[in-house]
């Protein structure tokens, strides 16, 4: 029996991982040639290219699409076993990729893992704020923090606390305009949104359903940006409650339609669907998850 050529695989999840040959060999400490010459025996070994190559780009063939994933177990079980036989005699060590949309994360997050590095200095964190929805596996990510209804998906997602938002505008803002006593009048109210918001949905105290779809003069993909705006009188929003606690706290900004609530959201750990994570991994996960929910990992 021919043994396959791990070295080969690992070094082709690595490219996949770090997007060039030349990243890719910067991250193992490998020559580009050497990097390029594993991929090149691979691929002789399977009768197929696994990437397209320009002077400028490298993308996956359909064949490399497929065989990516089980290159990566691969390595993340070669990685894995080597530091459970290294943990016991030293603590975990290495780089996290860690994304969280961008308010929390400067608020709670990045707080949050100045603490974890203090705990852990063998581990390194490469913090990914942003408010998109990034594609963990191919961006490379550990772990992720989001805030929101999560749909199904292949990702593994542990729930951690829930969020509470509110409909908010400044009180010139309502005097102006007048203070809506039900959902519905949202419609007519000059509303201030995010870029991909097009329905505003409540539940009424008795269970009554309310749909709306606001229009306003200001779209926004951060919700911080939208806070001089509205107190500025400029509109109305749902923002949750760590944007504008602050505000409601001082009287900038006030809150109606109390007894409605906008759908349940929550803040999410996240991970991609290998349930085989590295020693450094697992310890981002535990902390994250006893700082923000206050439970074990079980």
């Amino acid at each position: 029996m021919r043994l396959p050529d791990f070295e080969a695989w690992a070094i082709f999840a690595a490219v996949v991982e770090h997007r060039s040959f030349s990243a890719a060999a910067r991250a193992l400490g490998l020559s580009k040639a050497t990097v390029s010459k594993a991929v090149t025996r691979l691929e002789a070994h399977l009768g197929a290219s696994l990437f397209h190559r320009t002077s400028r780009t490298l993308t996956l063939t359909e064949t490399g699409r497929t065989l990516a994933p089980r290159a990566q177990r691969i390595l993340d079980e070669a990685v894995c076993a080597e530091e459970e036989a290294s943990d016991a005699a030293s603590a975990p060590k290495g780089l996290v990729r860690l994304a969280a949309p961008m308010t929390f994360g400067l608020q709670r997050v990045a707080p949050a893992i100045a603490e974890f590095l203090s705990e852990n200095p063998g581990i390194a964190i490469d913090l990914c704020l942003d408010d998109r929805k990034i594609d963990l596996v191919e961006q490379g990510i550990d772990v992720a923090l989001r805030i929101a209804q999560l749909p199904d998906s292949s990702l593994r997602a542990r729930r951690l606390m829930p969020i509470r938002a509110h409909v908010v505008a400044s009180s010139a803002y309502f005097a102006a305009h007048g203070r809506p006593v039900h959902p519905a009048e949202l419609a007519e109210h000059r509303c201030i949104l995010y870029a991909n918001s097009e329905t505003w949905r409540f539940t009424g105290p008795g269970g009554e359903q309310v749909s709306v779809r606001p229009e306003g003069p200001l779209r926004s993909s951060s919700g911080e940006a939208m806070l001089p705006a509205l107190r500025a009188g400029l509109g109305v929003t749902v923002l949750p409650d760590f944007i504008v606690g602050p505000d409601l706290a001082e009287g900038t900004l006030e809150a109606v339609l109390t007894h409605w609530a906008p759908p349940p959201i929550a803040l999410h750990l996240v991970t991609p669907p290998n349930p085989l994570r590295p020693a450094r991994v697992e310890a981002l996960i535990r902390f994250l998850v006893g700082h923000f929910s206050g439970k074990p990992v079980q």
